[in-house]
C-alpha cells in the first residue's frame, strides 16, 4: 500500500491504526452523517464505549453544575493549581461528558492538574453560538474563582477552544495561560490543501466537515466560529497544536500555527505522520497514537505549570 494514497483514498500504513479504523467502521459507519441525529449519537456512544479504559488509580471525578453540567477530575497527585478546561469533539452533533471520560482522566493524571470537562449543548437542537456561549460561561466561572486555565479541545472542541481564546482576548478576560488544539477545525476553505488531498481520508472526509458546518449554522465570516478568519492573532496565550497527517483538517492546524507565530505568539506544531482524525481513541493500541498522546500530555503539563508551550 502506498504511504499516502491508495486507489480508494489516502490511508496510513501502521497496522495498528488500520485495525483501529476497522473497529471504528464497525461501530460508526463511514456514511454516518446520512443517518438521523439520534442514530449518529447511538453509534457514537457505542464506539466510545468500545474504547473505554479504566481510570488511573486514585483519580476522583464528580459531576457538577457550573452554569451547565460539567465533570471535574482530580488526580491523586496535583502539581499545579491551574485548571484544564476540556471541550470534547464530535462535530458539535455527538459527544458528551462520557464520550471523552477516560481521555480527560488520563490527561489530568499525566499533567498533575485538575480538569473540567464541559457538557455543552449540541446541534442541530442548539445552533451557533450556543456552544461557544456555554463554554465561555464556564471559562468565566473558573477564572472568577481565581483559577488560571489551559483551554484544550479536540476536533470541534479544538474549534471551540481557539474561538474561546480569541473571545477572551477581545472581551478583556485574562487568565488563560495556554491553548491546546487537537486536530481542530478552524474554518479552512474546503477546496484546497489537505481538504483536497485528504478529501476521502478514513475517519473524516471533507464532505463530513461541510455537513457539520451546515448543521452548526455559524456565520461564515465570524472569527470566533472560524478562527482562521481572524485578522489579528496577537496577544494570545501560548499554543500547542497537534494534527493527523491523514485528515482534511490537517492544514487548518498548520496554517493557524504559522499565523500565531507571525503574530508573535509562542506556538508548537506537531503532525502525526501515520495518524487519522480522532487518533486519541487509539492511544492504547497504536504506537503512533501513544507517542502523540504522550507528547500532548507533556505539552499540557508544560503550559499548566510554566506557561510555556515548549
Amino acid at each position: 500500500m502506498d504511504n499516502s494514497v491508495s486507489k480508494t483514498g489516502p490511508y496510513p500504513q501502521e497496522p495498528e491504526i488500520l485495525e483501529f479504523l476497522k473497529i471504528c467502521d464497525g461501530f460508526y459507519p463511514p456514511d454516518a452523517v446520512d443517518a438521523s441525529i439520534e442514530q449518529q449519537r447511538a453509534w457514537y456512544d457505542a464506539l466510545c464505549a468500545r474504547f473505554d479504559q479504566p481510570l488511573p488509580k486514585g483519580m476522583i471525578f464528580q459531576d457538577e453544575m457550573l452554569v451547565l453540567p460539567i465533570r471535574r477530575y482530580r488526580p491523586a497527585k496535583i502539581g499545579t493549581e491551574n485548571v484544564l478546561l476540556y471541550l470534547h469533539g464530535g462535530g458539535f452533533v455527538v459527544g458528551s461528558l462520557q464520550s471523552h471520560h477516560a481521555i480527560c482522566a488520563e490527561i489530568a493524571e499525566a499533567t498533575g492538574a485538575e480538569l473540567v470537562s464541559v457538557d455543552y449543548h449540541l446541534a442541530p437542537e442548539h445552533v451557533w453560538p450556543a456552544q461557544t456561549d456555554d463554554c465561555f460561561a464556564v471559562l468565566k466561572q473558573l477564572i472568577g474563582q481565581g483559577r488560571q486555565v489551559v483551554v484544550i479541545g479536540d476536533s470541534a472542541g479544538g474549534n471551540l477552544a481557539a474561538g474561546l481564546v480569541l473571545r477572551a482576548r477581545d472581551e478583556g478576560l485574562s487568565g488563560i495561560v495556554g491553548q491546546v488544539l487537537i486536530y481542530p477545525g478552524l474554518g479552512g476553505d474546503l477546496v484546497s490543501g489537505s481538504y483536497e488531498e485528504m478529501a476521502h481520508a478514513p475517519g473524516l472526509t471533507t464532505a463530513d466537515v461541510a455537513y457539520y458546518r451546515a448543521v452548526l449554522k455559524a456565520p461564515k465570516d465570524e472569527p470566533v466560529a472560524h478562527p482562521l478568519k481572524a485578522t489579528d492573532l496577537s496577544g494570545l496565550p501560548p499554543a500547542y497544536v497537534t494534527v493527523a497527517h491523514f485528515d482534511p483538517l490537517r492544514d487548518d492546524g498548520r496554517i493557524y500555527t504559522e499565523r500565531l507565530r507571525q503574530a508573535g505568539v509562542e506556538a508548537v506544531f506537531r503532525s502525526e505522520p501515520q495518524m487519522v482524525h480522532a487518533w486519541l481513541r487509539a492511544r492504547h493500541m497504536s504506537p503512533g497514537a501513544a507517542d502523540g498522546f504522550k507528547a500532548l500530555c507533556e505539552a499540557v503539563r508544560r503550559l499548566a505549570t510554566s506557561g510555556r508551550a515548549e
